[in-house]
């Protein structure tokens, strides 16, 4: 198995996208810790809307459970939307969040590396959060410029090395894993310090944003939540959420507990 889990094929495959429900709850415990920093989704959409025309084919790649997506489908209104990614529970998801919305938008099940569509194929692309699952993310940014038009954009978004290191502190303390702040960053193959080189190998980069986002847990219950959901550590002993939760209160100082990260943006184009 890689030492960094968002890098093991089986993982990804199995418990982290196997189905909606880990990456829902992760994503939910993040959300409401979250204090500072705008939301990824709505950036998305500002960055493309000044870029697309109206009936634009637009892509929405590892999607997920399509926030994203909706946001576009929402915002945006394109002519063609489609969402892609490996999960089909995830695309599952989407299907119904998208019905329950009265959005329109078709669904592909691929590898970012391989997609199952023409050339120049659309307007913009979207990759937010997803590339720092591939060992080889210059090869699926090209696999992005190929399903562009010229002059199409894509918006790349990522997360810093340093993200939620914070917590690696608190889990050593806790005596929970003694190697948390040894072990590598989830966003080591796609992170906000190499987004700019690996996106400008086959596009042409025209603005990076970066931005500081923050986050405080209100007590050692919606940590546990969040803890009990990230691949990251090897958490011992093992238990749910719960018996997390009792641990944390017993060995950790008072709440809140708080945590940072980078998001990072890369807006490029197809010349």
């Amino acid at each position: 198995m890689p030492a960094n889990p968002f890098l093991d094929p089986d993982l990804v495959r199995g418990n982290l996208y196997r189905t909606g429900d880990r990456l829902a709850e992760r994503t939910r415990a993040l959300r409401e810790a979250k204090v500072a920093g705008r939301d990824a989704a709505e950036v998305i959409a500002d960055l493309l809307a000044r870029r697309i025309s109206p009936g634009a084919v637009v892509l929405d790649i590892g999607c997920g459970r399509g926030t994203t997506t909706l946001r576009i489908a929402a915002r945006l209104r394109p002519g063609r939307l489609i969402a892609v990614d490996a999960s089909v529970a995830l695309l599952d998801t989407l299907r119904t969040r998208l019905a329950e919305a009265g959005a329109v938008g078709s669904v592909i099940a691929a590898n970012f590396h391989h997609m199952p569509l023409p050339d120049e194929v659309a307007n913009a692309a979207v990759a937010a959060f997803c590339l720092y699952h591939s060992p080889t993310p210059a090869v699926a940014v090209a696999e992005i410029s190929r399903c562009l038009r010229p002059g199409g954009v894509a918006v790349l978004v990522t997360k810093s090395l340093d993200s939620y290191t914070e917590l690696d502190q608190l889990l050593q303390a806790a005596d929970l894993d003694p190697d948390a702040a040894r072990r590598p960053s989830l966003y080591e193959s796609f992170h906000s310090g190499n987004l700019l080189g690996l996106a400008a190998i086959h596009l042409t980069v025209l603005d990076v944003l970066h931005e500081q986002h923050l986050f405080e847990f209100a007590d050692a219950t919606h940590l546990a939540r969040y803890l009990a959901t990230t691949p990251k550590y090897r958490i011992h002993p093992t238990g749910g959420p719960a018996d997390l939760s009792a641990i944390l209160r017993e060995r950790l100082p008072a709440p809140p507990y708080l945590t940072r990260s980078t998001v990072s943006y890369a807006l490029a184009a197809r010349l």
